[in-house]
């Protein structure tokens, strides 16, 4: 049954479009599918690899302007952008990588941290080429309507889906999984523990960097304080992977459906909104006390909680 699943929920998606939902409604689906492929990106490194990013807007920034860029300086349509940033973010994460990946634990989370920050205001200063804080505009949108780019979203998602199991039921899953457990012992058996975390960082940062990329056609606007904060994308990226489940396929998932639609609700309400990042904090404190492995890797501890007394024995 779990072989049929992942088709099973991708034809339902397929048909919600056809039911009439809202534009709102539309809307709140496409940033879950997008914020999903984010925190399956992230979770191939920092879940499947063991190598904690806070760095991951560096990614998703550097996906949108490659889109926007290309607009902006020559008129091409931004949609070439998706794969434009797949040389741009590998090149991006090699160089990432050659920086940061001879660190370990929270040094590099760290070292990850300050690039992100680091792209920003370069970003910022960076005025002709990038156009600084007066950011990108495209002028004329490729569809009106939510549908079009909710068909778009749910293929990359799919397709990242697939690639993070075909990639996870790999030689070069097992060596991923090597290097999270013991990095001194994997390197002892022989497997090129530097080599291996630089291509889980490539495809982590491609990963994310397309949805960047996506982001700009879809949303006709960015600036350096949209696409490379470190709380909006890179702290909101480890929550979503956190509470949905580290190191599992649908992990992302749940945790991008949580996070999306706990943002709008928190939205909604005038004098708690300015408090959201406190409740976000909140809700991490949770989830790492009672639900260590998020809701998907602590499903069965969930359901045991419903069940009677005497099934538990």
């Amino acid at each position: 049954m779990k072989k049929f699943m992942p088709p099973i929920i991708l034809a339902v998606l397929c048909f919600l479009p056809l039911v009439g939902l809202s534009s709102y409604a539309m809307h709140i689906l496409v940033l879950v599918i997008m914020w999903s492929i984010i925190g399956m990106g992230w979770n191939l490194l920092g879940g499947y690899c063991g190598q904690v990013s806070f760095g991951h807007a560096a990614f998703f920034g550097m996906g949108a302007y490659s889109s926007g860029l290309l607009y902006y300086h020559f008129g091409i349509s931004g949609w070439w952008g998706l794969l434009v940033s797949i040389p741009v973010l590998t090149i991006t994460s090699l160089v990432i990588g050659f920086i940061c990946l001879r660190l370990r634990g929270a040094y590099f989370a760290l070292a990850t941290l300050a690039l992100g920050e680091v792209l920003r205001v370069t970003a910022e200063n960076l005025v002709k080429f990038t156009q600084g804080d007066l950011g990108i505009l495209i002028k004329q949108r490729t569809w009106v309507e939510k549908t079009w780019y909710f068909y778009v979203i749910l293929l990359l998602a799919a397709g990242s889906f697939l690639l993070v199991k075909k990639v996870m039921e790999s030689k070069l899953g097992y060596y991923f999984v090597a290097i999270r457990e013991d990095q001194d012992a994997a390197n002892s058996l022989g497997i090129n523990t530097t080599l291996y975390k630089t291509i889980a960082l490539c495809l982590s940062g491609v990963l994310t960097g397309m949805a960047g990329a996506f982001y700009m056609n879809y949303m006709g606007y960015i600036d350096p304080t949209t696409v490379f904060p470190l709380y909006d994308i890179s702290i909101v990226t480890v929550m979503v992977v956190m509470v949905g489940g580290v190191a599992t396929y649908w992990g992302p998932v749940i945790g991008a459906l949580i996070m999306v639609f706990l943002a709008e609700v928190i939205r909604s309400m005038p004098k708690i909104g300015a408090a959201h990042q406190t409740l976000f904090g909140i809700l991490l404190i949770f989830i790492i006390i009672f639900l260590p492995n998020g809701i998907v890797g602590d499903f069965r501890k969930i359901t045991g909680l419903f069940k009677p007394r005497g099934a538990l024995k």
